[in-house]
This record gives C-alpha cells, structure tokens and sequence, in this order.
C-alpha cells in the first residue's frame, strides 16, 4: 500500500474543501446579483435579513440562508446582529463598472457547467462545439465577464499604448473590431472617438444582432455591425483593426491573421487584446492560469475545433505563439504595448 503524507495529504483536501465552497456559491451570487440582494445591501445597509428581504422584495427566510452562506464565503460582513458590504466587497460584486467586478465570472462558469455533457462528449470524438451550439446564455456571460476590462482600460490605457493611434482616431479613422460579440469593445470606442467609424464583426449572428440593439439602445450612430468571419469579413483600407479575446477562439487564426494584413491600409495598426499568459505551463501556474485554462478546455479549445483547421491556439497560448501566428500574416513588429492582470494588449504592424 502506497504510504500516505498526511500533511500533503491535509493540505490537498483543504484546496478541494476551499474549491467546493467557491462552486457552490455559484448560483448563490448568481442570485444575489439577479434579485438586487448585493445593490440593496449597498443602499441600505448595515442591515438585518428582514430589513434586506423588505427592501429587495424577498422572503426573509432565504435571505437569512443566504445572507449566511454569503458571510461564511467573505463575500458579505457581519457584526453586531446586521450585515453589510464592505467598499472591497461592494468594489466586487455590487458596481457594475468596477474593474474587479466578477459577477460576469460567476455567470461564465455556471454556462461552463451546463456545457459539460456537449464538451465531454467531444473529449472522445474530438470534435469541436460550436460557439452557437454553446449551452445557455455563454454569449451574455463572456461578455459580462470582459465588460469592466473593457470599460476600465480600453480608451484610458490600451488605445493610448498604441503607437499614434489615438491620434488618428481623434481625427477620424475607419476601425473593424472582429470577433466583437456583443459589441461593448465597438461601443466604447466609437462613443469615445466621435469622429471614426467603426464596424463589428462577428461570426455570431445572435451576438450581431445584440450588438446592433446595444448601438441603438445607446444611441451610437459612428458604428454599425456585420456578420463575418476572421478570415474574409469585408470592407479594406482599414487605419485600425482590434480583436478582443477571440484570436485564441478562431479555427484558422493564421489565415486571420493574413485578411486583417490584407485588410489595413499602409501603416495600419492590429491591435490583439488577449488573456494573459506566460510561454510555458510552468509561467501559468497560478489563480489567472487556473481560470483561463479552465475556461480554455470548456469553451475556447471546443469553439476552434468546431472551425475549419481548428489550431486550437487555447486561452494560454501565450506571447510566443500568439506573436507567431500575428507574423505568418505578413506582420513584421509585434510588441507588448499594455497589460493588466487578465489581459495583454499586442501591437502589430
């Protein structure tokens, strides 16, 4: 019998134990956040569990459970008979435009949980899953969890890393945002940079058609959007091109790659907003590799699989890699213009 260290041992069920309570309080957050728990408790609090179930309409007696459970995770504060948020837990799950809100992670992983039986299934074929065939809302989800980046640093630091693009966007410049979604990347910049125009494309067309209902909820007339793919969406002679968190996605992102070349005009930019990674298994060890890989074998691998040659880059390819494919394209400089702890931001020209 192989003999046991117990204090490895120990060790490893304590992470397991410390796992567990984080997945099951997935739906719990999830539900904080759909029935306005977290944003009463903000408003009003330091609060009772009848004084919050009252003031978000709820039954007292789940609040209490919850309020509970949520005390025991460290998500909420309790003393003296009341709960409240304190400014980082509020920071965390009660401001929609904070940089670290996760609620959108929250809404990912429980997708990435229902998605289990069409991904295990592919485990054995080794097909892919298509990102239309995705279960539940992913689409909404991956855009919720990209939203405070995006909002947070996109016009304020990414956009200015690049070399004298501000410049021409503040003159008047033609973008494409591929891979855009939902489109939050595409809107921000055209409300930020009046004077350009910029088109989204997707491959989604249900992501298109949010997106174009996100541009007129907002009324942004400077950016329309259009079903396309990476590899031949239309329109040239582009001053900017931007990919947001979905170079890694793409079945052909070599080929991607050589359109968006083909695509700018002479001394045009490609600007590659990708998750941060290291070049090495060994460089992501650590909590944002543990989620983006993660992510990467439920959602990005099966998705690019799912396309044409399916290189399946994975949400950690890395710099290297990355830089690789950004180059076969006939790209000659790539540089790492920003990052932040989710993100890298590649300048290509």
């Amino acid at each position: 019998m192989t003999q046991l260290n117990e204090t490895v041992l120990n060790e490893l069920v304590g992470r397991v134990l410390g796992d567990l309570g984080g997945a099951v309080s997935v739906p719990l957050v999830r539900i904080g956040d759909a029935l306005g728990l977290y944003a009463a408790l903000k408003r009003i609090g330091p609060a009772t569990a009848e004084e919050l179930a009252e003031a978000s309409a709820c039954a007292p007696r789940y609040v209490r459970e919850w309020l509970s459970a949520q005390t025991a995770s460290g998500y909420v504060h309790y003393e003296r008979g009341k709960f409240s948020l304190t400014p980082e837990q509020a920071f965390v799950f009660a401001e929609p435009d904070s940089p670290v809100n996760l609620i959108g992670a929250f809404d990912t992983a429980a997708a990435m949980v229902e998605n289990q039986a069409k991904v295990q299934s592919a485990f054995k074929t080794g097909r892919g899953v298509a990102w239309g065939d995705q279960a539940g809302c992913m689409f909404c989800a991956v855009a919720r969890l990209f939203r405070p980046g995006y909002v947070n640093a996109l016009v304020q630091e990414w956009l200015p890393a690049l070399d004298g693009v501000v410049d021409r966007l503040e003159a008047g410049a033609k973008v494409a945002d591929v891979g855009c979604g939902h489109g939050l990347s595409t809107i921000l910049m055209a409300q930020a940079f009046p004077k350009s125009r910029f088109t989204g494309y997707d491959f989604h067309p249900a992501s298109i058609a949010a997106a174009t209902a996100h541009a007129r909820a907002h009324a942004v007339t400077n950016v329309r959007f259009e079903v396309g793919r990476a590899q031949d969406f239309a329109g040239q002679d582009f001053d900017l091109v931007t990919c947001f968190d979905c170079l890694h996605d793409m079945g052909d992102p070599a080929e991607a790659a050589a359109h968006i070349r083909r695509a700018l005009k002479d001394g045009g930019t490609w600007m590659v907003v990708e998750p941060m990674a290291g070049d090495t298994l060994e460089d992501n060890i650590n909590p944002v590799g543990r989620l983006y890989y993660s992510a990467s074998t439920m959602i990005c691998v099966p998705t690019s699989l799912a396309q044409e040659t399916g290189l399946a880059l994975g949400a950690q390819a890395g710099e290297k890699r990355l830089a690789e494919v950004i180059r076969s394209g006939g790209f000659t400089r790539v540089r790492r213009a920003a990052e932040s702890p989710l993100n890298m931001v590649l300048e290509a020209t």
